[in-house]
């Protein structure tokens, strides 16, 4: 079967479209015809974390697709269902942190850029029938990251006011589209005009730009409730510095930097919250799609390339010139 995957050079030198064995399902898993899968920046990060010496490793955490086979012991599914992948393994109640042993997929196990996958039956959901392929393909990770974060951790309630740096990433399309479903006022920022007023029309209420605004001046003092910070450290003093008082900053992002200076003395007289979040357990991935039905969200598609083009969809994610999801259109002879 065809796969794009990664062995050898660290990199997208290192990627590549090849044909691998056909994987065959053992006791308790589900094979997978993947119909769409989508990029996250994850996907960037393991084309360097991937060792060179390591076996080819298939690419990808997100994906949806018709169930081909079962293996022994599974009850739940049956050839011909739609479903999605929920990549977050081994990580099944709600806690306050994920379990020892909590892996995503698509590193060090093979992922779901590829014609056939294999997972666990506890990996594995419906698909929403009011989401395309495409977009029940890109949703899974992004989507569930979002949904812990703004809801488990920082407890979002419809009166609040949320800022959110860096929009245009799926996972804060995400979050702007949650906080607006249940009434929030939501602030984002960027340094594109055209992600700025593709927030607007999205349903932010303001959109800052981050390259030229004083974001205290644009907002003329107003503070916000909670902030999620995606981005690291090109951002997050500025970020803090628009909390207000007893105000929650949850961060799960450092694509700009990993360490940032914190005036602590500042910090626990502004009696702020800081959590961090990554991922989510079944539960909330549950949660999650409860919440999409219910409010008839759909992830933003910015693009969608052929498998065969993978390369060009990892150097539109690296530059981020999207705004949403990208996906992989793995099923790339039948109509989806």
């Amino acid at each position: 079967m065809k796969a794009y995957v990664h062995e050898g050079e660290k990199g997208i030198v290192g990627a590549k479209l090849t044909d691998v064995d056909e994987p065959s399902p053992r006791v308790g898993e589900v094979k997978i015809h993947v119909k769409v899968a989508g990029l996250n920046h994850r996907d960037l990060f393991v084309l360097d974390k991937h060792p060179e010496h390591d076996p080819p490793l298939v690419l990808g955490s997100d994906g949806a697709g018709i169930v081909e086979t079962v293996g022994e012991g599974v009850t739940d599914f049956s050839p011909g269902d739609e479903v999605l992948i929920n990549p977050s393994l081994g990580w099944y109640e709600k806690s306050d942190a994920p379990p020892e042993g909590f892996q995503i997929l698509g590193f060090p196990d093979n992922g779901t850029f590829a014609e056939k996958v294999i997972v666990s039956q506890e990996q594995v959901e419906p698909k929403p029938q009011h989401l395309s392929w495409e977009e029940a393909g890109v949703l899974s990770l992004a989507a569930l990251t979002a949904y812990r974060a703004l809801f488990t951790q920082a407890s979002v309630k419809p009166s609040q006011t949320i800022l959110l740096p860096g929009v245009g990433s799926g996972a804060v399309t995400f979050l702007l589209m949650y906080a607006k479903a249940i009434g929030a006022r939501v602030i984002v920022t960027s340094r594109s005009e055209t992600k700025r007023q593709k927030a607007l029309a999205l349903g932010a209420d303001v959109a800052i730009d981050s390259a030229q605004e004083d974001w205290s001046e644009a907002l003329r003092g107003e503070k916000v409730d909670v902030a999620v910070e995606t981005v690291g450290a090109a951002t997050f003093s500025k970020t803090l510095g628009q909390l207000r008082q007893g105000g929650t900053l949850v961060t799960f992002g450092a694509s700009a930097g990993d360490e940032v200076s914190l005036n602590i003395r500042q910090f626990f007289y502004g009696q702020y919250r800081l959590l961090g979040t990554t991922m989510g357990s079944r539960d909330e991935y549950r949660e999650m799609l409860h919440f999409i039905r219910r409010y008839n969200i759909k992830p933003l598609v910015d693009r969608v390339y052929p498998l065969s083009d993978a390369e060009q969809a990892f150097k539109r994610l690296e530059e981020a010139e999207q705004f949403g999801k990208i996906a992989l259109r793995i099923d790339e002879e039948k109509s989806i």
